[in-house]
């Protein structure tokens, strides 16, 4: 049986990477398939990039195979941003893989049932495919949250629209103080105005697109469906060729597990507690806290005023 949903696979420099997750679509055998490239970054790259590419020519199911490939570099945060774009400019909604996140098999079908319950619900933005801090939060298949996750995922056009790389609305989302009203601490609140601010002055600072979508979602009072189990294996650490991630990060080896028969959650609230944890566990929370007690503050003014005495002397 193939699968309805478009996909989308961006693909790049990595083709050991491109033939294990292309053998996971594969098995789901999507009607459509789009595949977005970037360009080599220089000219010993050319080979990679079109070893690649050529792993698609490996389609041996009925499909409808469209590409968009850059024949420059565009950088990550730019090509991935376009190639979205892109896709969502001919289809209403659609699910994403990139070169190092390999699903488990019911990750397609549990996309295309979220998108088939909430196609029209204009409260709900994304579909995340991972649980990054793979703990179960509740007795049923899935639940909201506020933060997306870029490592399998899925969406809508209707979502998508909102999405700007450039975040024009930023500052005056900042001068109205809406900031406060999404996040519960004043950790929150300083960690993303500082990362907004940053990409609102200058995208390339970290060449990423997610940023730009979780200030979309956040900006349109938007929520994300978590998946109670994590759906999504990132095979991008510890290799020398990763764009964003690092060896040490606790999600580089959770855990995968399937969900098939899928029991959906009676209420459309936000889970509150599952958030603080992501932005503690994720976004390095619980260390901002730890830093600001009173006594590592003490210690730090103690070993300023140390340093500047020995200068002094």
């Amino acid at each position: 049986m193939s699968l309805s949903t478009p996909v989308g696979f961006l693909i790049f420099n990595r083709p050991d990477l491109t033939e294990q997750v292309f053998a996971a679509i594969a098995q789901a055998k999507p009607q459509k398939l789009f595949v977005i490239a970037d360009g080599p970054r220089f000219p010993e790259e050319e080979e990679k990039c079109q070893q690649a590419r050529s792993i698609i020519n490996k389609i041996d199911w009925k499909c409808d195979l469209i590409t968009d490939f850059s024949d420059v570099n565009l950088g990550c945060g730019r090509r991935e941003a376009t190639g979205f774009d892109w896709v969502f400019s001919q289809v209403e909604e659609a699910i994403f893989l990139e070169d190092d996140t390999l699903p488990v098999p019911s990750f397609f079908s549990f996309c295309e049932a979220m998108l088939e319950r909430y196609r029209h619900d204009e409260r709900i933005m994304h579909i995340n495919g991972d649980n990054s801090v793979n703990q179960d939060r509740t007795e049923y298949s899935y639940y909201f949250s506020k933060y997306m996750h870029g490592w399998g995922w899925a969406s809508w056009r209707r979502a998508w629209q909102h999405y700007d790389y450039r975040m024009k609305t930023w500052p005056e989302f900042k001068k109205q103080g809406l900031v406060k009203l999404i996040f519960e601490n004043l950790y929150e609140q300083k960690y993303w105005t500082s990362i907004f601010d940053q990409m609102y002055d200058d995208p390339q600072i970290i060449d990423t697109w997610d940023y730009q979508w979780t200030y979309a979602c956040w900006s349109q009072g938007g929520l994300v469906i978590e998946p109670n189990k994590n759906l999504i294996s990132n095979l991008g650490f510890n290799r020398l060729d990763a764009a964003h991630t690092v060896n040490d990060d606790p999600r580089s080896k959770l855990p995968i597990n399937d969900i098939w028969e899928i029991k959906h959650p009676p209420f459309i609230v936000r889970h509150k507690e599952a958030d603080m944890h992501s932005f503690d566990q994720i976004f390095g929370g619980q260390e901002m806290r730890e830093q600001d007690k009173p006594f590592v503050k003490i210690r730090r003014r103690l070993s300023s005023i140390k340093r500047k005495l020995t200068f002094q002397a």
